[in-house]
């Protein structure tokens, strides 16, 4: 009988065989728990490890007495400080007359008056409670089904009746077509020869032969406008010399000591190693190369090309340019430092304006706010009805019958024997122990009882 393991006898899955040895010491007598690494390095004694001759990184502190000296205090020089001049404003004068403060928005708006906007809401419906609710839904109560007929078909009765003859083979199309000739069609394309001129080209076009030239009239010179510059004083005022107020005052002085650099003027005495290993050696110049002599060729060459012998040259008068002469190289006469920006704009004298601050249009409100709003005036308090709820009441059920505790459970379930695990019992009852696997496996037999003869 084949030899079961204890891990197969288990039907509970809790019993396993215990691993000692491994495949190593299969064979042999002695047991080792351990690898093969205790045979290849044996242990030694007790021996110290080898002190680090390293020196300790300790702070070594400064004894002596501290000074209290910092550079600063030792390079800083105080100075004696001036209070800066406040620059005092000239007093604002307003200018004579009245400002003129109509605007676009005031000359073209009309005022209309305005009336509360009126609240547009939908008047409230009084909830009713009261009364038995109707279950019955709009459209059972407006669409009532109708007793309708089964309607007859109008479709015509099929009086096809099969061809008694036997079918020939032959389409409409081979009754009715008539086999003809086909006849190619006769080509219009001209033939596609070239035929050489006999006469010589004039070098006439159709634009040579129907362009009439005119004679241009010559345009009357567009005098120049003088300028004439304007009678009101430049306003050179920006936003920025409006509105900013600068405050006089000396810029601060550096108080950082001067930065002396250190230089050498003597030279550098001593040699490198790339002066020693790379000395100068003589290069010769690249040799030159011989260009070779030009030789003409002989006989004379014809200068002439078809549109010298076919176009005749026609003598045309150069474009003068318009551009006014350049004086460039007449420095006889010394240089005037005048320029037409120089005399149309003189420079005027100008005086610094002072602010320009607008009178309040809209005076500001006297009395005591009231605290009322819209919402306040117009709104109407109404008394909220409360809804009865339709909810039943959440009440236990009682009943005088007693309980019926019959379920599907407890008239279908049937109850199964338990079994119980052959390995949980040590002893193995029904099965003798054989040897242990080299993997810690231990093997059973089972024993079959015996039965006696009568």
């Amino acid at each position: 009988m084949r030899s079961r393991c204890l891990c197969q006898i288990c039907t509970c899955g809790r019993h396993h065989c215990p691993h000692e040895t491994t495949r190593i010491y299969e064979n042999s007598s002695v047991y080792f728990p351990t690898t093969e690494y205790l045979e290849k390095y044996p242990t030694y004694g007790n021996v110290l490890p080898a002190q680090s001759l390293k020196p300790k990184q300790g702070f070594r502190a400064y004894g002596g007495k501290m000074e209290g000296m910092t550079t600063f205090k030792s390079d800083y020089r105080p100075h004696e400080i001036v209070q800066q001049p406040r620059h005092v404003p000239a007093e604002h004068k307003p200018r004579p007359g009245q400002i003129d403060l109509g605007t676009t928005y005031t000359r073209d708006f009309h005022s209309y008056q305005v009336h509360p906007v009126a609240i547009v809401r939908p008047s409230e419906r009084p909830h009713v409670t009261k009364g038995k609710l109707d279950t019955v839904p709009t459209y059972r109560d407006d669409y009532r089904a109708w007793d309708i007929q089964r309607r007859e078909l109008s479709k015509p009765e099929q009086t096809y009746s099969p061809p008694t003859k036997k079918f020939g083979n032959s389409t409409t199309f081979q009754d009715d077509y008539v086999p003809q000739e086909t006849q190619p069609r006769q080509n219009f394309k001209p033939v596609c020869a070239v035929k050489p001129p006999t006469a010589p080209f004039h070098g006439d076009t159709s634009h040579r032969l129907d362009y009439v030239p005119y004679q241009l009239e010559s345009q009357p010179a567009r005098p120049k406008a003088t300028y004439r510059p304007p009678d009101q004083p430049f306003e050179d005022l920006t936003t920025h010399r409006c509105a900013f107020q600068g405050l006089l005052g000396e810029s601060a002085k550096i108080c950082r000591p001067a930065h002396g650099t250190v230089t050498q003027n003597a030279p550098f005495e001593g040699s490198t190693e790339f002066q020693e290993s790379f000395q100068p050696w003589e290069v010769p110049p690249p040799a030159a190369r011989k260009v070779p002599e030009y030789v003409p060729p002989p006989g004379a060459m014809q200068l002439l090309s078809s549109s010298r012998l076919d176009f005749v040259p026609h003598r045309a008068n150069r474009v003068l340019p318009i551009r006014p002469a350049s004086h460039r190289g007449n420095k006889k006469h010394p240089f005037q430092g005048k320029s037409t920006t120089k005399e149309d704009f003189p420079a005027w004298e100008s005086c610094r304006r002072g602010l320009i601050k607008q009178r309040q249009q809209i005076p500001r409100a006297s009395g005591k706010f009231e605290g009322l709003s819209t919402f306040r005036s117009h709104y109407v308090p109404h008394r909220l009805t409360l809804t009865e709820s339709c909810k039943p009441l959440n009440a236990p059920l009682r009943s005088s019958s007693p309980f019926d505790d019959v379920t599907m459970y407890s008239t279908e379930y049937a109850p199964k024997k338990r079994e119980v695990c052959p390995a949980s019992d040590p002893s193995l009852p029904g099965y003798v122990y054989e040897n242990t696997d080299s993997r810690g496996h231990r093997f059973f037999r089972r024993v079959t009882p015996t039965v006696k003869a009568f």
